[in-house]
């Protein structure tokens, strides 16, 4: 994965290879400007006097995870994954509202209810999908701070529901062409956990199964398509369910309603593209838009691995990609902590109280530092993200595990918080 450039304006040069990064590191010409996502800024490089490339940041938008990638024409020269928190934010909304709930009931039961006089605004989506487009906004700013960034390219639609159901008439390059069947199969490969509908089998050849016989009045509907392997496929052939499964109730009514059953990612994302579509284009960049149909075609087509950041670097319209990148960076969202004046229990019962001051001996939570420890029972160098206490003795969450009671005085800061965790 290459290293990010600025010049001696902090403006944003090509991406240049570790190598030569550590050349001018050691020849002083360079300094390190930021660890995640590491960039070296140059004390005798401006701007015009260097050739810039055309870099396209192309984005794989998850309902749990968002992969990235900078394309500098055909060339993928930086990839990462990063890892949205709105279940945990959907989550907490949830046990918020109950202990309101709660103690309203205890403490105001026979106040009349006030007249609901409030009107959510224009195109308003839950605080949990609300993370994931602002996540993806701020990386993206992140960026083109970081790189010369000419376009942007998004997966708008995961899965195109009203095509699979109606294909546009837009010709039938389209509907019969090499993309036909691509969005259909891979929604229910999802939908089904990629495992036959019928008898449960993994890690097998999968096809599409009508549950109601197209002989029988079935349509082609997605409510009514099945994933099963080769032998329940042929066995079943045009029997209804309910004569190929009987004696199997229980089997019946679980792919009956999980055939109707909207795909909750993929209703998620759905809800967000257009918002996150809006947002990018506030930026002022060229926005390129592709489908999950397409994206998986053209990482077929390079027998390219499935993973997050190679779907990003396949959105759009891509004839031949050279990956530069072995292993992505793992961005994981943590949030800022919360407001919180004390701890409670699971009832909402303060228990203990919070600390007033954020920053202890010059650090705070969320912080990644460097802990080399030279005497005690935890001798050793240890580095990942810090949890404060007012003592001054920190815990450290390094990949090994967690590392408790680390004197403030070995650390060192690598990293100032910025809401985010990084990995490899």
């Amino acid at each position: 994965m290459r290293v990010f450039v600025l010049d001696k304006n902090k403006k944003p040069l090509d991406p240049c290879q570790p190598a030569r990064a550590r050349i001018l590191l050691k020849q002083g010409r360079a300094k390190v400007f930021r660890r995640y996502p590491f960039t070296i800024i140059m004390g005798d490089l401006e701007e015009l006097e260097c050739v810039t490339h055309n870099h396209q940041i192309k984005l794989d938008p998850g309902s749990q995870t968002t992969g990235l990638a900078i394309v500098q024409e055909k060339v993928v020269v930086w990839g990462a994954e990063l890892t949205h928190r709105g279940l945990q934010i959907r989550d907490g909304l949830t046990s918020r509202r109950q202990l309101r709930r709660s103690r309203r009931n205890r403490k105001t039961r026979y106040r009349q209810p006030r007249f609901l006089n409030r009107k959510r605004p224009d195109g308003w989506l839950a605080p949990s999908l609300m993370s994931r487009v602002y996540n993806i906004i701020t990386w993206v700013k992140k960026l083109t701070r970081f790189c010369p960034i000419t376009g942007i390219s998004q997966e708008l639609v995961r899965f195109d529901t009203q095509k699979m159901e109606n294909p546009e008439i837009s010709g039938t390059e389209y509907q019969q062409g090499t993309l036909y069947g691509y969005e259909v199969r891979e929604y229910l490969l999802s939908k089904w956990n990629r495992k036959c509908a019928y008898c449960g089998v993994t890690d097998t050849p999968l096809e599409v199964e009508h549950i109601k016989p197209k002989s029988k009045g079935g349509s082609d509907r997605v409510s009514n398509l099945a994933i099963a392997c080769r032998k329940c496929n042929q066995t079943k052939g045009n029997q209804e369910i309910e004569q190929f499964l009987s004696g199997k109730p229980d089997v019946i009514k679980r792919i009956l309603s999980q055939a109707k059953r909207p795909l909750v990612d993929a209703a998620a994302v759905n809800s967000t593209r257009w918002k996150l579509y809006n947002e990018l284009k506030a930026l002022g960049l060229p926005i390129e838009t592709g489908s999950g149909g397409l994206t998986k075609y053209n990482r077929c087509r390079q027998n390219l691995p499935k993973t997050h950041w190679l779907d990003a670097a396949n959105v759009g319209k891509v004839d031949t990609l050279y990956i530069e990148v072995y292993q992505p960076l793992l961005i994981s969202a943590k949030g800022h902590g919360t407001r919180k004046m004390c701890r409670t229990n699971k009832f909402g019962f303060p228990t203990r109280y919070v600390p007033r001051w954020k920053f202890v001996k010059g650090f705070q939570t969320g912080d990644i530092a460097k802990a080399v420890v030279t005497k005690g029972k935890k001798v050793g160098t240890y580095t990942g993200r810090i949890a404060t206490r007012k003592t001054g003795s920190f815990n450290i969450s390094t990949k090994h595990g967690l590392v408790q009671g680390i004197s403030h005085k070995y650390c060192s800061i690598v990293h100032r918080k910025d809401g985010y965790a990084y990995s490899f």
